[in-house]
């Protein structure tokens, strides 16, 4: 994985506190394979909330991450429990890594 203990701690940190405790996030992407270089940092968030409530969030935590990590490529891709899953929930799920 090439993300640093402390990207991977600001991440979690974030996620649970602009989704809640029980949020469910994954690495996946390029970023999970330690061979590669370069790459933005592709998130796989599993959220509780109505759509309104999950979109806030998801713009506070990209932009808190954009402040703490630094300016660069960030990709969210967010799941609320009340959807169904898609082809790109389940492959963030098998081939990512849960922070």
């Amino acid at each position: 994985m090439r993300l640093s203990p402390d990207q991977t701690a600001t991440i979690r940190a974030n996620a649970q506190h602009y989704f809640g405790e029980e949020v469910g996030v994954w690495l996946f992407g390029s970023r999970t394979d330690d061979r590669k270089r370069g790459g933005d940092i592709d998130l796989y968030i599993e959220a509780v909330g109505d759509a309104l409530q999950v979109l806030e969030h998801e713009l506070k935590f990209y932009a808190a991450l954009q402040c703490q990590l630094g300016v660069q490529r960030i990709d969210i891709v967010v799941r609320r429990h009340d959807q169904p899953m898609q082809i790109i929930h389940t492959e963030a799920r098998r081939t990512g890594i849960r922070l």
